[in-house]
């Protein structure tokens, strides 16, 4: 019997030689096991029983190529280990499927969705995974695919989710998931971004959107360097479609826009019920749109400066500022450059160095209060003191 089972291992391991990158096929659902090597096809639902150390090469670590596919990594680690030979790749998916329970680490892309010549899937789910220093840890390389991020930390990546520059869209969910100490947690880059439940700590920056939408809800934004990266026009094309902050927690970070340029410039910009505390730096948001309501902004760098975007013939100025509270904050607690249709209304501003609120040209929607500010409560608004 031993020498028959002996036959029979290296018949197969002949025939996957020949064959070159082997096909997984196995039944059993996902609860099955199967002896994954590097460099497989998995074309039905397969568990690792053990960590995988695969080259950096060209050639993905593991290729989900099944519809349907959950690939679930048992808790194992698939590591990249010796040189690069090219862009190296953890796991690539070609079709909708599910990766979940593990680890991908030390890859120039550690997940992949498509790939030159290969079908680009239209959803696919990425849960309870951990990505630990790639290059970029999420890659949609092309088509118009939803990839749903639940559950997962991204520590110590170039860039946490990333796409091909004119090559993919579509959109990032990401769901209770942790950045941690990443370049670039997000990219919005003809992509929208759906943040719920998340935490972002230490990032350099957490978010650039050239050329998308980003939203952030029931999320907090803690101590990173720089929050977002909003410019208009960057590389000649790009516009932030929306930037969007709902009861969020921005506190202690470096700054919340760029150093060098300390603007966020999106079409449209929504904060509202969140808490913005001890943030250095200046913000001045340009936008077309805005709808600030319920937020506390409290012991920043500077207030809130509106003005509207830097286009040829801008548009005027719309929407709303309402039932903030701007707190001793430097500078102003809120400033608005230009004349607009802006309401301005039951917004408290007490003990900031600037104005209270220095809204000319707006809309007065009453109930404003403010005291204690240094250079004087309100200008282009009626403000009681109490």
């Amino acid at each position: 019997m031993g020498q028959a089972r002996g036959v029979v291992t290296v018949v197969v391991g002949l025939v996957m030689l020949l064959a070159g990158t082997a096909t997984v096929r196995f039944g059993g659902g996902a609860a099955g096991r199967t002896e994954v090597r590097c460099g497989d096809t998995i074309t039905t639902s397969t568990r690792l029983t053990r960590d995988l150390s695969c080259p950096g090469t060209e050639v993905p670590a593991l290729h989900v190529a099944g519809e349907g596919v959950i690939l679930d990594l048992g808790g194992h680690t698939v590591r990249r280990v010796g040189s690069r030979t090219g862009v190296s790749e953890g796991i690539r998916v070609s079709a909708d499927s599910t990766v979940r329970n593990g680890t991908i680490r030390g890859f120039d892309r550690g997940y992949v969705a498509g790939g030159e010549s290969l079908p680009s899937p239209e959803r696919v789910g990425l849960s309870g995974l951990t990505f630990i220093d790639n290059v970029i840890a999420v890659y949609n390389r092309g088509g118009d695919t939803t990839l749903t991020v639940t559950d997962c930390r991204l520590i110590g990546n170039g860039s946490g989710l990333g796409s091909e520059q004119d090559a993919s869209r579509g959109v990032f969910e990401v769901r209770s998931s942790f950045f941690l100490g990443n370049q670039l947690a997000l990219s919005a880059n003809s992509h929208s971004v759906d943040v719920v439940g998340s935490t972002f700590l230490q990032n350099e920056t957490v978010i650039w959107c050239p050329y998308g939408r980003v939203s952030f809800t029931s999320s907090s934004i803690v101590r990173n360097t720089v929050v977002g990266d909003l410019r208009f026009g960057q590389s000649g094309y790009g516009v932030c479609l929306e930037a969007s902050f709902v009861q969020t927690v921005l506190a202690r970070n470096g700054s919340l826009a760029a150093t060098d340029v300390p603007v966020w410039e999106p079409f449209n910009f929504v904060l509202r019920d969140s808490w913005v505390i001890e943030n250095g730096g200046e913000l001045l948001v340009r936008a077309r749109t805005v709808d600030v309501q319920g937020n506390t902004w409290w012991e920043n760098g500077s207030g809130l400066t509106l003005a509207d975007l830097p286009e040829y013939v801008p548009p005027e100025l719309t929407g709303g500022v309402s039932g903030n509270r701007f707190l001793r904050n430097q500078g102003d607690g809120l400033r608005v450059l230009v004349s607009s249709t802006l309401t301005v209304s039951r917004n408290v501003a007490i003990d900031n160095t600037g104005w209270g609120l220095h809204v000319p040209g707006v809309i007065d929607g009453g109930g404003n209060v403010a005291r204690g500010n240094d250079a004087g409560g309100c200008v282009g608004v009626v403000c009681a003191s109490r």
